[in-house]
């Protein structure tokens, strides 16, 4: 059976579905046959009803035409089914859309066959033609009618090997590559870039119930927006944010990852100017742009480093923010993943308001993804409102990590492969996770969609590249020839449409189940998790553990 593009094709009538099925049926098994292929040039439009490639032939065009199909000496006519009768141009249809492909397929730079051999056919299923016709455009051969229909391939096979005998047959090599340039040549590559800029309009991607709830905070100036991972509340941050600011608000969108700060500045960066924020980024940078000490490398954990990020520095912020002239304060604040937010923080964030009592604070927060040893308050009542849907993953990821998730959720996403675990001792769990990272590029994952996260200690890679500073380290996930290397700590609010977790930790600790919540809820459309099937069960539970495949 022939190879066949597209395998069920949606076909005009039945006469075209009688060609389909000869072809497919008569064809050999090297042979290429497609249906409704259009290829446009300077001139039109063109549609070749049936592409036909043989090996050790050539490549035909064919124009079929059904109902009863004459010609008067000077034009083509076909009767229809109803009995009208229409004036038809078949010969130069199929011969202009074939000269217009073949120039497409010979400016293939993956095309290297050269000229081969082309030519056209009419196919009249149900018309007779005399032995004697002949045009000047369309000799006898060129026509197949219904006393040739049976032989309908050896019809093809004899064109198109016997005419242009100059040139040479077509090869198996070239069928291929036929195949290939069909597909288009040059086509833009998806990247995360693009896929962030998109959200530029994101209202269109909302969900009904998260378009609602921003709706509802027109009336509102204090909300909490509550939501598990795969909610939305990253897009709904974002677009509170380009809402606010477009009413000529000034605006602040925060965070406190560098990660996400680094995902939110690519979003509102392709922005007009009349709804870009005011400031957008980490918490600690506004007070640094506040004209604050920098402080120690945040990456040396220690008690001095912590002190000046927890205490030290948002107590300069206060004192700063309350010094901020009217013209730099702002009529609200939006905060994404604000349960990452100390109770000292909420002070300065308050002061820089307009109104510390009536400005706009908006909260967007997963308690499930608290993950840092902190646990911050705002001191002011919020309206909650809460998420109920997941729009982030497929049912197969959100399903797996379900038993992590304090709330109900109801999962719209698609479907997508099933989890894959794959069971290893906590310190050979990076060694497997770089096999499994290989093993999606090796299946056509394309390294822009791949991250490889840790639970524990960072991957050697991730380190490699955080030694070349924060920005470099972050630029890295922009970047559509990497695969992405973090940890989940960083990567709250992020995701990635193919992700290898590497459950790495030697012991549960505190926050192990909300890392591991986290870590499962980055991928969009396929997960990988490895780790020790033992610890991974004392973390989440037999439940998840089943959800995983442990144990089966």
């Amino acid at each position: 059976m022939a190879i066949t593009v597209p395998t069920d094709p949606r076909l005009a009538n039945d006469t075209e579905r009688r060609v389909w099925t000869a072809l497919t049926e008569q064809l050999g098994d090297t042979d290429l046959v497609i249906a409704g292929q259009r290829v446009t040039d300077h001139l039109k439009d063109h549609e070749i009803d049936f592409l036909v490639a043989i090996e050790g032939a050539g490549i035909v065009c064919i124009e079929v035409k059904g109902g009863e199909v004459t010609h008067t000496g000077r034009d083509w006519l076909q009767r229809l089914h109803s009995g009208r009768i229409k004036t038809i141009e078949p010969v130069r249809q199929v011969r202009q859309a074939r000269y217009a492909l073949r120039d497409f397929i010979e400016k293939d730079p993956r095309w290297t066959q050269g000229r081969v051999r082309w030519n056209h056919l009419v196919v009249l299923p149900n018309s007779q033609f005399s032995p004697s016709f002949a045009l000047t455009d369309c000799p006898r051969w060129m026509v197949v009618d219904r006393d040739d229909f049976p032989t309908l391939v050896a019809r093809i096979r004899d064109v198109a090997h016997s005419q242009k005998q100059d040139l040479p047959l077509l090869t198996a090599t070239g069928v291929e590559q036929l195949q290939v340039a069909l597909g288009g040549r040059g086509l833009p590559q998806r990247d995360v870039v693009a896929r962030a800029l998109q959200n530029e309009d994101a209202a269109d991607i909302l969900t009904d119930q998260q378009a609602v709830i921003l709706n509802a905070t027109q009336l509102l100036t204090r909300v909490e927006v509550r939501g598990g991972a795969g909610s939305g509340k990253t897009f709904m941050a974002v677009e509170q944010a380009r809402r606010l600011a477009n009413q000529g608000q000034r605006v602040a969108l925060l965070c406190y990852s560098h990660g996400l700060a680094s995902y939110l500045k690519r979003i509102t960066a392709g922005w007009s100017r009349r709804q870009q924020p005011s400031y957008v980024g980490e918490f600690h940078d506004l007070g640094i742009a506040w004209g604050a000490a920098e402080g120690p490398d945040e990456s040396q954990r220690n008690a001095a480093t912590a002190r000046f990020f927890e205490h030290d520095l948002p107590a300069r912020m206060l004192e700063l923010a309350n010094a901020l002239p009217d013209g730099q304060r702002f009529d609200s604040i939006v905060i994404d993943e604000a349960q990452d937010f100390a109770d000292s923080w909420w002070e300065p964030i308050l002061a820089a308001l307009g109104d510390p009592d009536t400005g706009g604070l908006y909260l967007f927060s997963d308690e499930g993804q608290r993950v840092f040893d902190r646990k911050g308050t705002p001191p002011v009542p919020l309206v909650p409102l809460i998420l109920e849907h997941n729009i982030r993953n497929t049912r197969q990821i959100a399903t797996a990590f379900g038993p992590l998730v304090d709330h109900p959720m109801r999962f719209l996403g698609g479907e997508g492969p099933e989890v894959r675990f794959v069971a290893c001792e906590h310190d050979q769990a990076l060694d497997v996770g770089d096999d499994e990272v290989e093993a999606l590029l090796d299946d056509g994952w394309r390294p822009e969609d791949v991250a490889l996260l840790t639970t524990g200690s960072r991957h050697p890679e991730q380190k490699t590249r955080q030694s070349e500073g924060t920005q470099a380290y972050w630029d890295s996930f922009w970047d559509a020839e990497q695969v992405f290397y973090g940890h989940v700590l960083g990567f709250k609010g992020l995701e990635r449409r193919a992700v290898v977790l590497v459950v790495n930790d030697g012991k549960v600790m505190e926050r192990s189940p909300e890392r591991l919540y986290v870590g499962l809820s980055r991928a969009r459309e396929k997960l990988v998790v490895c780790g020790d099937p033992a610890l991974i069960i004392e973390i989440g539970g037999p439940d998840l553990a089943r959800r995983l495949g442990i144990g089966d």
